[in-house]
């Protein structure tokens, strides 16, 4: 788009300059930026220094907050000629909400300086961008988020990890992996009666079986036994706890499974159904080793618990908000369009976990925390979360990618596996086996895949562990490094997983020459971990970012999702019910006002002026609308139902109620009693 195009767009499209000459209009284009933005990529991020206000040209865009729980809070959409970041220039302080690119965007950026010479100069533009900041703020509920930060510093569970809710049960929650399954047994009355437990069984002569809660452990070897008596089998190792941690079918509520990998087709865990299990198994061929054992898993506790809702939480979807420009490699476009070849991203309830449990214990809301979660286990890979959003990730397209790791190989040259195959005629499958299970520390120490043992024989002068242990231990520094600059900024290091929590060396070597980012290690604090039950802070106490250790719980993260989406979906089903009397439907918004209510919104004395009759007799549609204000935000423009009557009455839709913070129930209209308040704005007050 040329100067003049500009030009001739501003005047016409955008309010900000319709009383603007067409010169001052031209002066501040050629002094502004153009400046391109692909979707789900930040154009600006919560606690960034407000430069500039942007215009946008083309594309939309959101303005909004990440909640408690790192789910994202609309304020507002953003279409072609809005106006964003007022508030941080008009108030001069930092910005307080994202703005994040909805599709590409093309937005013209025009600098403070220019902001306060051409635009603050004009009273009828100072007067708009005025309502403009008095609406948008209203919107945001300032009073809420304040509130939702001092909770967070009274609370002792402000994310609810705990997994109390009203209704006593079990969440039942399996990981069910090639060599060894994990599960763990949530009891949502008494926390501290949560069951882990491993089932290994690598070894095809006989099943190792640890179960824990708390600090009791017990261990006992088992024959080998069909998947289909999984839950025989762990009623019997829980068994070894006491009668009143034993596993009984009949008292779960809720299953959930963790699912490694959900492609683009799952950006949030989802209620199980014959679909959702058919995209599964379809997704297999990006990960052929675990999605068929996932849904094998899915199938045998289906046949258990008929009646009972489960849940696939997904390893990929916490990071399906990374940006175009993160997830793509650097093949033709088409491949990625019609095949799906793209960084996914793995180990999504681990970092997200991490997240939650960091904001937690520094008692500072997750949605204005800059984190590097390194979780090094078996698989090792680690996250940029930015204001509760994965904004890149080590792991691409299956977990093979990224970090040099125990056993795999990671990020390498992909020529050489073409070498490999044309020089050494190695088969897709033996390729597949190599970067798998031989290569990572394993195969550069030809000793173990074990970080311990590796360890121990760097000590005693084996040449070949101690080169395997530095190759490792600086992939993770050099990512630590780059994560901080993606993000601009870090509060918060942390380690989990097997090696994150229990290699001291490992975590001492990956904060080394990090200090001029703020990364300082107390190395006595480090190397005092020992056994973690919940989290360690190992940072200096003048360390200006948070170095912290995190007991893995991916467990409880997947029991957290399940209860999170069976409430979506029983409310999407309410939404849906047809036995409702009166169908709640999505824009089936209105309000029902009596007439003192009606004068004190429109003036004394005001009728309402009937627009249209309804279907239902003596019922009509009225010129008058209302604005419905809650504590979470606002939905302008709600239609107002006539005839008045003797209460005021606002109905709307199920998925209104999380715009406006409230939770109405789902009742017959008229029965208002124990229903919550919103505020109603008109044109009189």
């Amino acid at each position: 788009m040329s100067e003049i195009d500009l030009k001739r767009f501003f005047l016409e499209q955008v309010r900000l300059f319709e009383n603007f000459p067409a010169d001052k209009v031209e002066e501040i284009v050629i002094k502004s930026r153009l400046a391109t933005y692909e979707g789900n990529e930040a154009i600006l991020e919560t606690g960034d220094e407000g430069r500039s206000i942007g215009v946008m040209i083309s594309g939309h865009a959101e303005i909004s907050m990440t909640d408690n729980t790192g789910t994202r809070a609309v304020i507002t959409q953003l279409g072609v000629g809005d106006v964003f970041g007022v508030m941080s220039l008009l108030t001069g302080d930092r910005i307080v909400a994202d703005v994040i690119a909805g599709n590409r965007c093309f937005v013209l950026m025009i600098p403070q300086d220019v902001f306060n010479t051409h635009i603050l100069t004009n009273p009828k533009a100072v007067g708009y961008l005025s309502r403009l900041l008095a609406d948008r703020t209203r919107a945001m509920s300032v009073d809420l988020v304040t509130a939702q930060t001092n909770a967070i510093v009274r609370s002792s569970d402000p994310y609810a990890l705990s997994l109390t809710t009203n209704e006593p049960g079990k969440v039942v929650v399996l990981n069910v992996g090639i060599s060894q399954i994990h599960f763990g047994i949530y009891d949502t009355e008494e926390s501290g009666a949560d069951v882990h437990g491993i089932i290994d069984h690598a070894d095809q002569q006989v099943t190792l079986i640890t179960v824990k809660v708390g600090t009791q452990q017990k261990t006992i070897e088992h024959a080998p036994f069909k998947l289909s008596d999984l839950f025989k089998v762990m009623h019997e190792a829980t068994a070894l706890l006491g009668e009143h941690f034993t596993f009984h079918p009949e008292e779960v509520t809720a299953v959930g499974h963790r699912v490694v990998h959900g492609g683009n087709k799952f950006s949030s865990s989802v209620v199980i159904t014959p679909s959702v299990i058919a995209d599964i198994e379809e997704l297999s061929v990006f990960a052929p080793l675990h999605n068929p054992v996932n849904v094998a898993g899915i199938r045998v506790a289906m046949k258990q618990f008929p009646n009972v809702p489960q849940v696939a939480v997904f390893d990929t979807a916490f990071h399906q908000t990374l940006a175009p420009y993160a997830y793509l490699y650097g093949l033709p476009y088409d491949l990625y369009k019609q095949h799906g070849i793209r960084r996914y991203g793995f180990h999504g309830t681990s970092h997200r976990y991490v997240s939650l449990k960091s904001a937690e214990v520094l008692k500072r809301p997750l949605g204005e925390l800059e984190i590097v979660s390194c979780h090094l286990g078996i698989g090792a890979s680690l996250c940029a979360i930015d204001h509760g959003r994965s904004i890149d990730t080590t792991m691409g397209m299956t977990p093979s990618d990224g970090l040099i790791m125990p056993s795999r190989s990671g990020s390498i040259d992909p020529a050489v596996m073409i070498h490999l195959m044309e020089k050494h005629h190695m088969s897709p499958e033996q390729l597949s086996t190599l970067i798998n299970s031989e290569s990572g520390m394993k195969g550069i120490s030809g000793i173990s895949s074990d970080i311990h043992e590796i360890e121990e024989a760097a000590a005693d002068g084996h040449h070949r562990a101690l080169l395997a242990h530095k190759a490792y231990c600086y992939q993770v520094r050099k990512n630590i490094g780059a994560y901080v600059a993606a993000m601009g900024g870090i509060d918060v290091l942390a380690f989990t997983g097997d090696v994150g929590e229990t290699s001291a060396t490992v975590r001492s070597l990956a904060c080394q020459g990090l200090e001029f980012m703020g990364i300082k290690l107390d190395e006595e604090k480090n190397r005092n971990v020992g056994s973690i039950e919940n989290f360690v802070i190992i940072s200096a106490d003048d360390s200006p970012v948070t170095i912290i250790v995190v007991a893995n719980d991916d467990e409880r993260l997947v029991a957290w999702e399940t209860l999170r989406a069976i409430e979506r979906n029983a409310l999407l089903q309410a939404a849906n019910a047809e036995e409702l009397p009166i169908p709640v439907e999505i824009s089936a918004h209105h309000a029902h006002l009596s007439q003192a209510d009606v004068e004190k919104l429109f003036g004394p004395g005001h009728q309402l002026t009937p627009m249209h009759e309804l279907s239902q007799p003596g019922q009509f549609a009225c010129q008058e609308q209302v604005h419905l204000v809650g504590p979470k935000g606002r939905i302008a423009k709600v239609r107002v139902l006539g005839p008045t009557r003797k209460e005021t009455q606002v109905e709307i839709a199920m998925t209104e109620q999380f715009k406006l913070g409230v939770q109405p129930p789902i009742r017959q209209s008229g029965d208002l009693a124990g229903t919550p308040g919103v505020t109603l704005e008109g044109p009189y007050g």
